[in-house]
């Protein structure tokens, strides 16, 4: 049996904006164990950010608030522990990486000094030791260790973002949230750094919650993977369930809207319609107005999430259909 490092039990996360109550995260539930890699996948505004953010009790207040449910992290939950705690568990524990490596870096601090900022926050070391440890930090990323004294500016897309990345690992934490880290570089640095955080991954035994929109890059990095819709986990399962078998009309029209190699078509095949507003979800099956599968019960009552197969999850009335047929 492997290790549960993080356990999420019916989290629900909502924002207050003037008089509308946005649904952002909606009673999602799901475990990664100790040095596995989980992919969530969405579109934009799916409520994966939020999600991330809630792990490290970072969702601003107002307008958000965590409504209810569990974040147990090694066997404590999350939502119990004092702000001195959290203050504790950021950077130590659980770190993050951020969506932007242009704005995520302090542009009047050198990136040596950044680096020794996060060492010297968790560990009680002295300077020169910070500066050591921040150095090798920067070369476990394929950065010289002369570049310590160098300012962001100074340094490539690519390159900052490898700063975060040694920010972030700096103090070898047990959880890795990479929100989106590939976004805004080019596709031969996206694969480097890609590359990068799974080798160091690997070498430290670090977890990671990869959040991204690629499935090319979640067939090549994620041991398990959440499709994600409107604030709901809607498919939920191994990648070889995912890939091999999905099951979930949305997630079979991820797939579908993918060019193939090996099919000859004219035109890709996109989910038609938009995502629900988040302040006004239907009653019924968030996706029903863009399936083509909807069935009367969609428009009903939301659908529970039924296990396909040991450990593959669907949130569908289709997939329990065709269970109860077969």
């Amino acid at each position: 049996m492997k290790e549960k490092l993080l356990e999420i039990n019916n989290l629900t996360v909502q924002y207050v904006v003037e008089n509308e109550v946005v649904e952002a995260v909606n009673n999602v539930s799901f475990t990664l164990n100790r040095g596995e890699t989980l992919g969530l996948v969405g579109e934009t505004g799916a409520g994966k950010t939020t999600l991330a953010l809630s792990i490290l009790r970072l969702i601003p207040d107002p307008p958000g608030k965590i409504v209810s449910g569990k974040i147990i992290f090694n066997g404590k939950n999350i939502m119990e522990c004092s702000d001195k705690e959290m203050r504790k568990i950021r950077g130590e524990k659980i770190s993050m990486i951020f969506q932007d490596p242009m704005t995520s870096l302090n542009p009047v601090l050198t990136v040596g000094d950044q680096i020794t900022e996060m060492i010297r926050l968790h560990d009680k070391v002295s300077r020169t030791e910070a500066a050591r440890r921040a150095v090798q930090a920067l070369e476990s990323v394929g950065i010289p260790g002369e570049r310590y004294l160098e300012y962001p500016h100074q340094f490539s897309g690519g390159m900052k973002q490898r700063v975060i990345i040694a920010i972030a690992l700096a103090c070898n934490p047990e959880l890795l949230i990479a929100d989106e880290p590939t976004t805004a570089l080019d596709v031969t640095i996206q694969a480097q750094v890609l590359n990068l955080m799974v080798n160091l991954k690997e070498k430290m035994n670090t977890s990671l919650l990869l959040i991204t929109h690629d499935l090319g890059v979640v067939a090549e990095t994620c041991d398990k993977v959440a499709i994600v819709y409107a604030g709901e986990i809607v498919e939920y399962g191994t990648l070889e369930h995912i890939f091999n078998n999905p099951c979930h009309p949305y997630t079979l029209g991820l797939f579908g809207s993918l060019p193939s190699l090996d099919h000859d078509v004219k035109r890709l095949k996109p989910i038609p319609g938009m995502m629900p507003n988040p302040a006004d979800l239907p009653v019924g099956c968030n996706f029903m107005e863009r399936c083509s599968q909807r069935m009367d019960s969609c428009k009903m009552k939301k659908p529970a999430t039924i296990e396909v197969e040991p450990g593959h999850f669907v949130k569908c009335y289709r997939a329990g259909k065709e269970m109860t047929e077969k």
